[in-house]
């Protein structure tokens, strides 16, 4: 009896060991950088000094955690890499027969993944191209296809070429299916000649679609996003939302993580899902201030995932020390980035400043007008600050300031616009600008109001380049009317009537022209699909080309404020308009 004892509990321990191998438990690590915009290296090529973050400060972080998980780290980017700093520019536009610099960098950190920004498509073609094809990581983009291949008809083959709609990986074991999408807004940015050939498939009904076929086809333990759009929020049309994250969180059952940017705002939460299960959507925002990291803990029992613990954070790598190793690769880049922008271009007499362009007539806003008006030939410019607080200091302009100048490469376009559109055009953008005032006491500005839905008016500061002012025409904006009723136009600058049946040439650039903001289609009330046939011009090359040419041939420039509109009535608007910049900007 004590035999057959002593051989069952032999048995019961043999069973529980067999059992005990067949557990496993992985632990992996992911990390998301996002929005980079050409941040690589620590100096800013535009202010010419020192820069915190960026993917140089990013590197030192990423090799010690790869240090400490190996080949259990997955590395992946969020998109809109090809356009910002000046040293991508120089790349794409300056060296374009060079291997492009956004490729270079990607595959010296190692990626495993990337994704598709809006602001990646906007360089063209020529550039986009050129960079997938360097690019040695996988390129996704699900929902960017072939445009004889819309109406929901994408497969595998019609996904534009060289991208994928989404990668698999290999870490310890585990399958991983990461999926990449874009922000379909793109037809409300920028001209079509810039992505033709391609159409932007919805995001929620694209991410249904290739959730199914991966569950069926690849059967992995892990599935992630890598979606180029916000959260929430942005353009909303009957067809798409700008940012979709949320919503496909919600709607769509099968993901385990959503690593996504787009809106330059740090996020980390947990959504639920229609099916009940919590998914986690993080984003680091922009620059490489932050990465976006998960860590995960997989635990598998006689080969089955039994159980996923999932923990995402934000890590700023703002004051981590620069890989030098890194710096030291790319130094003869650099240096000849840095002859690139140090180049003079001509002198500007007086010091320029964004932040004035909020409150009145701005040297700053008003020079690029001038500049407008001159290239053009146009009646009328429309313009707005494109930064929030930049300065250009009198003295030598270089190559460098001109990205202060000018922040995007953006074409220059004139359109036809009756009178009646342009001071429509004009109200949308006070509106979204300006507060109603009913009180002396009232703010001038539109700060801390969330009381409309669209989002743009919410964020003050992040939305300037909404804010058009004119030039060529003379107005009043009264700061006590509702509304649609602020914008008064008194005449044409030259002296002539304004007549808002008449027909007139209007400036402005491209992202513009092409409805962005919404100043042409939901402000002056133009059909989207009518914008193309208004144009009577558009550059072959980006207006900062055009700009800078002209402040090369002018050689010496004296920037000084237009002073063709104001706020009104002045015994209000004047004290409500120094309070309000003291809020902004301090003394």
């Amino acid at each position: 009896m004590r035999r057959h004892f002593l051989t069952a509990i032999s048995v019961m321990a043999l069973a529980l060991s067999a059992q005990a191998q067949t557990q496993k438990t992985v632990r992996l690590k992911v990390i998301e950088t996002s929005d980079v915009h050409g941040h690589f290296f620590p100096y800013d090529f535009m202010e010419k000094k020192p820069l915190k973050g960026t993917l140089s400060r990013a590197s030192t972080y990423i090799n010690r955690q790869r240090k400490t998980y190996g080949d259990r780290l997955l590395l992946i980017d969020n998109g809109d890499i090809l356009q910002g700093q000046p040293c991508v520019y120089w790349s794409n536009y300056v060296m374009p027969d060079d291997e492009n610099l956004s490729a270079q960098v990607i595959n010296y950190l190692k990626y495993d993944a990337e994704t598709v920004g809006n602001h990646d498509v906007e360089p063209g073609h020529k550039v986009y191209d050129k960079w997938i094809r360097e690019v040695r990581c996988p390129l996704l983009g699900a929902n960017i296809v072939k445009e004889e291949c819309k109406n929901g008809e994408a497969s595998l083959q019609s996904i534009y070429t060289g991208l994928k709609p989404y990668s698999v990986h290999y870490r310890d074991g585990v399958k991983i299916v990461v999926l990449g999408m874009l922000t379909p807004a793109i037809p409300n940015w920028l001209n079509k000649s810039v992505w033709k050939g391609l159409e932007f498939e919805e995001m929620t009904s694209c991410a249904r679609k290739w959730i199914k076929y991966i569950k069926e086809t690849e059967r992995p333990d892990l599935i992630f996003g890598l979606f180029h759009s916000g959260l929430n929020g942005g353009i909303k049309t009957d067809e798409y939302e700008e940012n979709a994250t949320e919503s496909v969180a919600r709607e769509v059952p099968g993901f385990d993580i959503i690593f996504f940017g787009h809106d330059h705002q740090v996020h980390n939460e947990w959504i639920t899902c229609r099916d009940g299960r919590r998914v986690l959507c993080i984003d680091p925002s922009c620059y490489a201030n932050n990465v976006a990291e998960a860590e995960i803990e997989l635990t598998f029992t006689n080969g089955q995932l039994t159980k996923k613990d999932i923990k995402g954070q934000i890590v700023s790598v703002r004051d981590e020390e620069v890989d030098q190793q890194m710096v030291s690769h790319f130094q003869p880049t650099i240096d000849r980035i840095k002859t690139y922008v140090d180049r003079r271009i001509g002198r500007f007499e007086s010091a320029i400043y964004t932040r004035e362009s909020f409150f009145g007539n701005s040297a700053f806003t008003d020079l690029i007008h001038n500049l407008q008006m001159q290239i053009s030939k146009a009646d009328i410019s429309l313009n707005a600050p494109l930064s929030f607080n930049t300065v250009i200091n009198a003295g030598d302009v270089t190559q460098g300031d001109m990205f202060k100048l000018y922040r995007f490469e953006n074409l220059l376009f004139v359109l036809r616009m009756t009178g009646e559109e342009i001071r429509k055009h004009l109200e949308y953008s006070y509106d979204m600008w300006t507060n109603t005032m009913k009180s002396a006491d009232d703010h001038a500005l539109r700060l801390n109001d969330a009381s409309k839905e669209d989002q743009q008016r919410t964020g003050f500061q992040y939305y300037t380049f909404n804010f058009d002012s004119a030039c060529g025409i003379d107005y009043e904006v009264d700061l006590t009317k509702p509304d649609g009723q602020k914008v008064h136009i008194l005449r044409m600058s030259n002296g002539q009537p304004f007549d808002e049946k008449r027909w007139y040439r209007v400036v402005m650039n491209s992202y513009r022209a092409n409805g962005g903001g919404e100043l042409l289609t939901r402000g002056a009330g133009i059909p989207k699909d009518s914008l193309e046939g208004r144009v009577l011009f558009r550059s072959e090359l980006d207006q900062r080309y055009y700009l800078t040419q002209e402040i090369e041939r002018m050689g010496t420039v004296n920037p000084q404020p237009n002073h063709n509109w104001r706020f009104v009535p002045e015994e209000w608007a004047k004290p409500a308009l120094k309070r309000d910049s003291l809020l902004l900007f301090g003394k």
